[in-house]
């Protein structure tokens, strides 16, 4: 068997979609917090963690993110519970491949101690500095846990036989990163946060906050490009595309 992807919706995030795109008025939007099983003949990998199990009962830091978001992940949406789920336990995970820093992507990181962190060197930067990290809204606590971490600038192939390719896409973050993966019914680019939705792909607007919005539309294009050339492209926290997606792509 080739290179498989599982989709882990590991709770979701509701609030106004104008903190999402920029101009909304009004409405709500609820957001599905992924992690991306990924099995390749090496190993399991992981893109993204989704969040912090605290965040699926009343703790301190539920009341803090309560805040901004209506979070609702209940104790079996946690990433541990959803990797049992597809028979796989957190010691079995290889890698780990962070988008970004987010509180939503790096998160439940710390269920998974043994793997080597993946993470773009100028998005790493960023998550030690103490300017960079509050600019950003980075919490330190999510991410910087004494795992292996292996910064890399640029695109990077993480077996070196093209089937898992980190995509550069800065601009939402410092060091923003997709992931391409080669199946054998053909390629698909996980998005992450460079485009929440379908419509940011189609010229929908970009959120009102990021660290580089001109960037982050230059990276939006370069996935129109994967896109032109063949590719499928699945955006970062899209209700109607997420929950459409089978257990496992091929």
């Amino acid at each position: 068997m080739g290179v498989s992807i599982e989709p882990l919706i590991c709770g979701h995030l509701t609030a106004g979609l104008s903190a999402f795109e920029s101009g909304a008025t009004d409405g709500s939007v609820t957001l599905p917090v992924p992690s991306w099983l990924i099995r390749h003949r090496l190993g399991l990998v992981l893109f993204d963690c989704g969040m912090h199990p605290d965040l699926s009962r009343d703790t301190p830091m539920r009341e803090r993110v309560s805040r901004n978001f209506e979070v609702d992940m209940g104790p079996g949406e946690t990433l541990h519970r959803r990797l049992a789920d597809h028979q796989v336990d957190v010691t079995d995970i290889a890698v780990v491949v962070l988008s970004h820093l987010h509180f939503d992507h790096a998160g439940g990181l710390v269920q998974i101690p043994d793997a080597r962190v993946v993470v773009q060197e100028a998005e790493w930067a960023a998550g030690l500095d103490d300017e960079l990290r509050r600019g950003n809204g980075f919490r330190r606590g999510d991410y910087d846990l004494g795992h292996e971490v292996l910064t890399i600038s640029g695109d990077h192939d993480l077996f070196g036989d093209g089937t898992v390719v980190c995509l550069s896409t800065p601009g939402h973050t410092p060091g923003h990163q997709s992931l391409r993966l080669r199946l054998d019914s053909g390629e698909v680019v996980l998005c992450a946060d460079c485009a929440y939705f379908e419509r940011t792909l189609a010229g929908g607007p970009l959120p009102p906050f990021g660290h580089d919005t001109a960037q982050q539309a230059r990276s939006i294009a370069r996935l129109i490009d994967h896109r032109r050339a063949g590719s499928r492209l699945i955006p970062g926290h899209d209700t109607t595309i997420l929950h459409a997606l089978p257990e496992r792509l091929t």
